[in-house]
């Protein structure tokens, strides 16, 4: 617990066997007080080796997407009594050992959401990031701040600490089960006022490490300029409503 607050970190998983492993063994567990595996039918043995770590595991039968698994993971928290969730991707390219940082900034109430920016401090390209995403990465970060009126330093990070609020009052059963579900996260968190903070993070990218390919990349970019009309549509020129940005949305069940 961090300010008497439960604090439960997930992990969207796929295919994550070979860094599984050296992602837990960095979690500080006397902060933490449940962590969540759910894999998204892994080809490999990633439910398996969890289990043998002590992780809680939940397996889906069939794929259900980033985004479907990421639904997941947080209705599980929320029925454990999560009062923060950190999703950390067990692929080891973001360091566990920022979550008690990231953790504690929303149980002090100081932020709704906490992000690890890849980009503060040039954590990103000093990782290995690919030269074609960090300038896919300010493009889009730049048109979505520009139009949405936010300041963040990236959206695209895939570490995030979030309340319990956020996660039950969000629509987030109207979001997509694919990639774009995490900008669209961040979209629904602007819409409706939710403070965000941000912390640098170092990430590393390497052969084992998870990463989306060229193609679903661009899929993703134009799913993150879709997001952002709708934003603009929808908040701002008030011409037409979306089911992402509904407070009557489809929530979690919790």
């Amino acid at each position: 617990m961090i300010n008497g607050k439960t604090i439960v970190v997930v992990m969207p998983a796929y295919n994550a066997a070979q860094t599984v492993e050296a992602t837990y063994r960095e979690i500080a567990r006397d902060y933490i007080d449940h962590v969540v595996l759910v894999d998204d039918a892994s080809h490999d043995n990633t439910p398996e080796l969890a289990r043998e770590l002590g992780i809680e595991t939940l397996v889906h039968p069939e794929n259900l997407g980033y985004g479907g698994n990421q639904k997941t993971c947080y209705q599980h928290a929320l029925r454990l009594g999560a009062d923060v969730v950190v999703m950390l991707h067990p692929d080891y390219q973001y360091t566990p050992r920022l979550l008690v940082a990231m953790a504690s900034m929303v149980a002090f109430g100081q932020y709704d959401i906490v992000l690890g920016s890849r980009i503060l401090c040039g954590g990103a390209l000093k990782g290995g990031m690919p030269i074609y995403k960090y300038i896919s990465n300010r493009i889009l970060t730049f048109v979505q701040n520009l139009l949405m009126g936010s300041h963040f330093s990236e959206f695209h990070t895939g570490y995030r600490a979030f309340s319990r609020e956020v996660l039950t009052s969000l629509p987030l059963r109207e979001n997509d089960n694919n990639f774009v579900f995490d900008n669209q996260m961040l979209a629904q968190a602007a819409y409706f006022n939710y403070s965000v903070g941000e912390i640098s993070c170092p990430t590393s990218y390497f052969a084992e490490a998870s990463s989306i390919s060229f193609w679903p990349s661009v899929r993703y970019g134009i799913g993150v300029l879709k997001t952002t009309l709708q934003f603009v549509l929808d908040k701002r020129l008030r011409i037409k409503r979306y089911a992402i940005f509904s407070a009557t949305g489809r929530r979690l069940e919790t």
